[in-house]
Order: C-alpha cells, then structure tokens, then sequence
C-alpha cells in the first residue's frame, strides 16, 4: 500500500490533469449535440449514429477522471469496487464500438452507395445501435458474475491471517488486479481494444483509396473535355484529397498514436512492479490517451458543416451586435 503523501500527490495530479481535459471533452460533445437535436434536417440515421456515438464520448468524458484510479488502491467493499471500475470501462468500450460503427456506417456509404439502404445497419438501426452498447456491457460485467481475483484473494488472506498472529485484514483493499484478472486485460486489450482501432484504420485507409480512384476517373474527364490541360477544378479537387489526406494522417498521430502507446506501457506496468515509480507516468499517459482519442468525435462534428453551421450564426450575431455596441461608443 502506497503511504498518505503517494495518495494525495497522486490524487492532486489525477485532478490536475483530467479536469481540464474532461471539461474540454463534455463541452465540445455538447456543442454538437445541441446542434443536431435542433436541426430537424439532420434527424436521420447516419445522424442518429454519430449521436449515439456523441453520447458515448460524452459519457467517457465524465468518466475520465475515474480511469486513472483504477490503478490506485483504495479501501471499499466489494459492490463499490466493482461500480468504480467495471462502469468506467463500459463507457469506454461503448465508446469505442459506437466509433467503429460510425466508421462503417460511412464506409457502406461510399463503397456501396447504391445499396447503402439495403444493408442490415440501415434497415434494422435499433440492432445496429444495440450492438455499440449491449457488448460491452456484457463483457464489462463479467467481473460481476464471477470472472474476478476478489473472492481468491480473499481466500489467500484468510488462509494467511489463521497461520499468523497479525491482525491486518486486506478484504476491503479495492484495486484493479482485484477485480480484472489478467487474461481479462489481454482479451480486452487484443481482442477487443486493437482490433478496433486497426479496423477503424483499414476502412479509413479503404475510404481514401475509392476517393483516390473517382478522383482519377474525374480528372480523366476534365482533360478529355479540356484535351489534356489541367483545369482549375482539377487543381482544387487534387488539393481537397491532399489536405484529406494530411487530416487522416494527422488524427492518426495525434489521436491513435497517444492511445496505443498508453496499451502498451500499461501492460507492461502490470507486468512490472507497478509501485509509485511509473504512477506519474501512467497517469499522464492514460489521461492523454484517452483524452486524445475522446477529441475524434468533434474532429469529425467540425468537418460537418451542418453541425457547426448554428454556432457560427450565434457569433456572427454577437459579433455583430459587438460591433454596433463600438459604433456608438465611437460616436
């Protein structure tokens, strides 16, 4: 057990760190959801899918603060034990299979727009939308139903306690080995957790290169309408796919990277002593990546502009009313 000084330090850097990143996270989230609950034009399901997946990022944004306590040991009993890890981990694996369906809710779009309405995800949309929030709740709760170190560890103690005159008693001692055995962790980790990340990577990968392919089939036809000089409508069109490209690339290494860097310095602190020597570190790298792979939702809300199209009405108004305000001041 880690003295009082660890716990408050480790306490304190908790709540330096997760605060602003969770406020930063449940505001944005909000921002879009407002926006696609007033506009009654967006009212339909690749819509209804990206607020499902809103709420989701939502939800781990609250519960972010609470995933870097995993690691520490506290003492509660068991119902409060299990509450304060399997909740978090649900809202993050909610999430993570609400952004995987977003993802290939676009790529049937595009890869097949002609059927697009003849696929299971838009015909039958209350199953696909169960299947982002039924599995993981599922596998979340497995702790609850038996998959768990508590009761064995118990055993330990007792066993432990009868053969010694020492009165401690660690049954209340609530930590994340406890409650997630590590074949728990791994089948989460490899998977799940991977595994989604790399199919949400090869449907992006796969999205760009049927963009890549109509981009070409376009500009063959400006330069057969043009005989062979490049248009100006063929420049832009290049220049779109580019910064595309640069945008992808760039989530990648500022969202995904963070994130799959933190998996695997985690499991290797757990394979490890895990002591309060690598806590500052696996503080700032569970609340980094998770926090930078919770900013792709308003990543993808801001390349819409009908998302962001309410907004900007309101600062235009109040620009303008700003400005009429310094007008009569100046007079």
């Amino acid at each position: 057990m880690a003295s009082d000084d660890d716990l408050r330090y480790r306490e304190w850097l908790i709540y330096c760190i997760t605060t602003p990143l969770s406020s930063a996270i449940i505001l944005a989230n909000l921002f879009i959801i407002v926006a696609i609950v007033c506009n009654r034009q967006l009212h339909n399901t690749p819509n209804y899918f990206f607020l499902s997946l809103l709420v989701a990022d939502l939800c781990t944004g609250i519960a972010l603060p609470f995933i870097p306590r995993m690691a520490l040991e506290q003492h509660l009993d068991w119902h409060a034990c299990l509450l304060v890890h399997i909740f978090p981990n649900f809202l993050f694996l909610s999430y993570l299979f609400n952004l995987v369906m977003v993802h290939y809710e676009r790529y049937l779009c595009i890869a097949n727009p002609l059927h697009y309405s003849q696929f299971w995800v838009h015909r039958c949309f209350p199953v696909a939308l169960l299947t982002t929030w039924v599995p993981p709740l599922l596998y979340a709760s497995l702790p609850a139903f038996g998959w768990n170190e508590w009761h064995r560890d118990d055993d330990v103690n007792s066993t432990s306690n009868s053969t010694t005159t020492g009165d401690t008693d660690d049954g209340d001692t609530c930590s994340y080995k406890r409650v997630f055995p590590t074949a728990y962790i791994y089948l989460e980790v490899y998977g799940l957790l991977l595994p989604s990340i790399f199919l949400i990577v090869g449907m992006t990968g796969r999205v760009l290169c049927i963009t890549r392919k109509q981009l070409r089939d376009i500009c063959k036809l400006h330069r057969a309408v043009e005989r062979d000089q490049a248009s100006d409508g063929e420049h832009r069109l290049n220049v779109r796919y580019a910064k595309c490209v640069a945008v992808v690339s760039l989530i990648f290494v500022l969202c995904w990277v963070p994130y799959i860097t933190f998996v695997n310095v985690t499991l290797r602190w757990m394979k490890g002593d895990g002591t309060s020597q690598n806590y500052t570190l696996h503080v700032i790298l569970s609340c980094t990546g998770i926090g930078s792979m919770a900013i792709i939702p308003f990543v993808l809300g801001l390349a819409n502009r009908q998302y962001t199209e309410p907004a900007c009405k309101v600062l235009r108004k109040l620009r303008d009313c700003w400005r009429g305000v310094q007008g009569h001041t100046d007079m």
